[in-house]
């Protein structure tokens, strides 16, 4: 009785002196844990604090954290959310409120706080389109796009954001496009990483998805990508690659599609090998939402944690993973090394030590809705504009805005990255209205915002339904506004590449009416344009989030000059691509088939220039409302490293941002493609004004990679570097340097 009361006391004792630690799970009613547990000790390394929680725990609490649930009830499978979970969520994982291990709230977040359909939809602030975003070419942007993410996920009361979206544009009639950011592994790894280092900024997890070469939507969970494995590095391994280096996500998703016979999530090449063996990461691998197919294969091939039941079609993760281990088939220490990699990155990420609370009171929306009018701004690309068409006179007397749904608002993509706005949906009667609905246009109009420049013009709006009418009015106006929309989304693909509902009939026929005619393109992704040479401006204004049509009218009365650049070619048809055809178009439900990629690495604009194809639009294309300048080209090599160095000179009349783009080609040895872009940068350059600035060339952009090695090699011989305002700038500055042969391992590194 003695020992007994002396050991109550004692822990009565440590539980007095370290009570405020209990508030560490985020949960009312929960056990305080004792300050003594040493994983609490953040001046350990989250390697040693993950492995003496891990240490600490029963095999019960084990699988719990490698089973997700999702976070909204789901009626077709008859199953309830669970009680802790945040409303209309993407999903949740249970915690170790005994060790002080907090649970997992996650949200899908590529845009933005999103929210699964429902009555109780939280309101947030949405970022444009992923590709707006690649089209800044714009690190800072990225980031702070990103940060504005997290700062509302984390008040909301997520720890987990599912964001992080790099996949390849290779099919641009793909229906997720508008997530990502292009075709390029350069440009996209480095925006998508920068979004990722600021979403995380705010002590969150964000992860990297979705891995990988998931880059169509049709058959998208029953299709088999066909690639070698040299291709893929040097392709969409090397943009996610590229991301997870400059991001270091906390967790990486993998993807729902077959790669060589395998499933992303049981895949042990991509997964154990590429991922966890030859990148190094230390976080964990979560499953896209209905990609698990087994238990014993998935769990050892290195998927770390089954999300979202019951999208699967059983609870792989739950108990037929507890058999599993018992039975030996997969081993124990499998199972510690999944939780370790959950716990590593709660740890290394903050979610431990600065729990999640929410109180959405504290969201500055009006804060948020600027950093999203900004980004926006930043990446509208001004494809065309013939004898200064734009910026708008403030003089016109009479203006038509036509289409696009101009007069409520600004149109979003679907599935699930949506963000619900404040103010709800402004055309709730556009279908369809469930998943991968509901079509939304947020309330940000710019028929509004133009008429608030021209308080004393006509500014009259048509919908664009009758052609005769919207002739009618644009012959009667001094210019005339289309704005035409392309809804793109989650679970489909295009069928073509041209505009939907009509819309190319629409346009050429106001352009008949009046040459004045200024075309505001509000699409997912690349389109053709029939009727380009009758109009006299195009800008692509993407889908422009949250703020979205006062960021239109900024740029289009030269309040803001665009400084935007495509992140993807614009094809003149889809006779050029690849796969002139889309695999598996229409889909057939259950269908298995191969998708062969082979056209290797040579993506997007290196497959025009493979192909000696003149697209629509070329990569890096965007224009200003000045003129640019570029000189003072030089390259040199030091230490094996190639730097090129360069002046940016604005020869126009008002301020402007430039993207310097350098392109590196061989002259001597062979790559999947003539070209590849080296490096960028963009710079803001007053009027008269110069500004000198540099790029370092990653090596393994000089290099091939060998997958015997698994090394990159960089051949001996010259190689052209030019400065360039986009992939088809045949007046681009250049000159030649040298490079030795070397050898970089497989992240680049120097080999010695």
């Amino acid at each position: 009785m003695k020992f007994q009361r002396k050991i109550s006391l004692i822990s009565a004792a440590v539980a007095l002196c370290c009570g405020s630690v209990g508030a560490q799970t985020g949960v009312a009613g929960e056990t305080a844990v004792p300050l003594a547990t040493p994983w609490m000790n953040a001046q350990l390394g989250a390697e040693e604090r993950a492995r003496l929680a891990v240490a600490a725990m029963t095999f019960d609490e084990k699988l719990k954290l490698v089973y997700g649930y999702f976070g909204a009830d789901m009626e077709s499978k008859k199953t309830t959310r669970p009680a802790p979970s945040h409303k209309q969520s993407a999903g949740f994982i249970y915690g170790v409120p005994r060790l002080g291990i907090p649970n997992l709230w996650e949200t899908d977040a590529g845009l933005g706080v999103a929210s699964q359909a429902g009555p109780d939809v939280r309101p947030g602030t949405a970022l444009p389109s992923g590709l707006n975003t690649a089209a800044t070419w714009d690190l800072q942007t990225a980031y702070a796009g990103g940060a504005m993410i997290g700062a509302e996920a984390r008040a909301y009361g997520f720890n987990v954001l599912l964001a992080g979206g790099v996949n390849l544009m290779r099919e641009p009639r793909n229906g997720r496009n508008f997530e990502y950011a292009g075709e390029d592994p350069l440009l996209s790894g480095k925006i998508v990483g920068a979004q990722i280092k600021g979403i995380q900024s705010n002590r969150v997890v964000s992860t990297l998805k979705h891995f990988a070469l998931n880059d169509q939507e049709t058959g998208r969970t029953t299709l088999n990508v066909r690639i070698d494995d040299r291709s893929a590095r040097m392709s969409d391994l090397l943009a996610l690659q590229i991301a997870y280096e400059e991001g270091n996500p906390g967790a990486v998703m993998c993807s729902y599609n077959r790669i060589n016979g395998a499933y992303g999530c049981e895949s042990s090449y991509l997964l154990n090998e590429v991922l966890k063996k030859d990148w190094g990461f230390k976080g964990w691998v979560m499953s896209d939402w209905g990609a698990t197919h087994s238990t014993v294969p998935a769990a050892n091939a290195g998927l770390d944690q089954q999300s979202g039941m019951p999208f699967d079609l059983a609870d792989y993760f739950g108990p037929p993973l507890k058999e599993a281990v018992l039975n030996g088939w997969v081993p124990q220490a499998r199972l510690d090394d999944m939780v370790r990699r959950i716990l590593y990155a709660m740890f290394a990420h903050g979610v431990v030590d600065h729990p999640v609370a929410p109180a959405p009171e504290t969201i500055d929306f009006t804060a948020h809705a600027a950093v999203s009018r900004k980004d926006a701004q930043e990446g509208m690309v001004l494809l065309k504009n013939s004898n200064g068409a734009l910026p708008l006179k403030r003089a016109a007397k009479r203006i038509a805005v036509i289409g696009g749904y101009a007069d409520r608002g600004v149109l979003a993509g679907g599935g699930s990255s949506l963000v619900y706005p404040a103010g709800g949906n402004a055309a709730a009667e556009l279908t369809p209205k469930t998943w991968p609905g509901p079509v939304m246009v947020y309330p940000s109009s710019p028929l509004k915002a133009i008429q608030a420049r021209l308080p004393s013009a006509t500014v009259a709006y048509n919908d664009g339904s009758d052609r005769a009418a919207a002739a009618k009015l644009a012959r009667d106006s001094d210019v005339v506004l289309v704005f035409a929309t392309q809804w793109t989304g989650e679970g489909f693909d295009m069928p073509n590449l041209s505009l939907p509902d009509k819309q190319d009939e629409l346009i050429a026929t106001v352009a008949a009416a009046n040459a004045n005619t200024v075309v505001v393109l509000e699409t997912g992704g690349p389109v053709t344009m029939p009727w380009l040479p009758k109009v006299s401006a195009v800008l692509e204004a993407w889908y422009p989030g949250t703020s979205g049509g006062e960021a239109i009218a900024g740029v289009l009365f030269g309040e803001v000059n665009p400084s935007g650049h495509l992140p993807a070619t614009f094809p003149a048809s889809e006779s050029q691509l690849p796969r002139p055809a889309l695999d598996g178009f229409p889909e057939v439900a259950d269908r298995r088939f191969d998708v062969d990629y082979s056209e290797g690495a040579a993506v997007g604009y290196k497959w025009f220039d493979l192909k000696g194809l003149k697209p629509l639009f070329p990569f890096g294309h965007g224009l200003s409302y000045t003129e640019f300048a570029f000189s003072d080209l030089a390259a040199s090599v030091k230490g094996g490293v190639l730097r090129a160095s360069f002046t940016v000179k604005n020869v126009g009349k008002v301020a402007g941002k430039q993207v310097a783009q350098v392109y590196v080609s061989p002259l001597t040895a062979r790559w999947e493609a003539p070209k590849r872009l080296a490096g960028f940068q963009k710079v803001e350059v007053q009027p008269g004004a110069g500004v000198q600035s540099s790029v370092t060339v990653d090596p393994r952009l000089l290099a091939v990679y060998d997958s015997a090695s698994k090394t990159w090699k960089v051949a001996k011989g010259d190689y052209k570097l030019s400065l360039a305002t986009s992939a088809a700038d045949d007046q681009a500055v250049s000159t030649v340097v040298h490079l030795e042969a070397a050898v970089y391992d497989v992240n680049g590194k120097r080999s010695r």
